[in-house]
């Protein structure tokens, strides 16, 4: 079953808040598989004001970040509610970054799971801008620390 989230659903689910929620809404997540959701990236974000000003640019490792809040989305649905204050963020591989990204600019966050097992999960993440791929990354997360 397809569902979506607003941003009340998404600050009931994930800890993180302004300035750190990096998802504004899911447009799409289908429990245990993958999920769609975005980020609106505005010239008021305050990373542009430490961040080369002259020429703002996202930093990746927000980017990043956002594609783990999008994937702690995507796995909140398949973990039993008590369980989500111990799932860790444990790993990232492959991370690539094509393309800046600048103010004005819609993130599209996907992410897949490629793997389940006991203890932990693997996904794909890719994060998108007008249908070109701007970063994507392996991202593991464990049950437990």
């Amino acid at each position: 079953m397809k569902k979506s989230y607003n941003i009340d659903t998404i600050s009931r689910i994930l800890p993180h808040r302004y300035p750190f929620l990096l998802v504004d809404r899911v447009l799409e997540v289908i429990p245990g598989e993958r999920i769609r959701a975005l980020k609106n990236v505005t010239v008021n974000e305050p990373f542009f004001m430490g961040h080369l000003p002259e020429n703002p640019v996202m930093p990746g490792v927000l980017i990043i970040e956002g594609m783990v809040q999008a994937g702690a989305l995507l796995f909140s649905e398949i973990l039993p509610r008590e369980k989500h204050g111990d799932v860790c963020f444990s790993g990232i591989d492959k991370a690539r970054f094509r393309k800046t990204v600048i103010p004005g600019d819609q993130l599209i966050y996907e992410v897949v799971i490629t793997r389940r097992h006991s203890r932990g999960i693997m996904m794909n993440a890719k994060t998108c801008v007008d249908g070109t791929c701007v970063a994507q990354a392996r991202l593991m997360a464990i049950i437990g620390g």
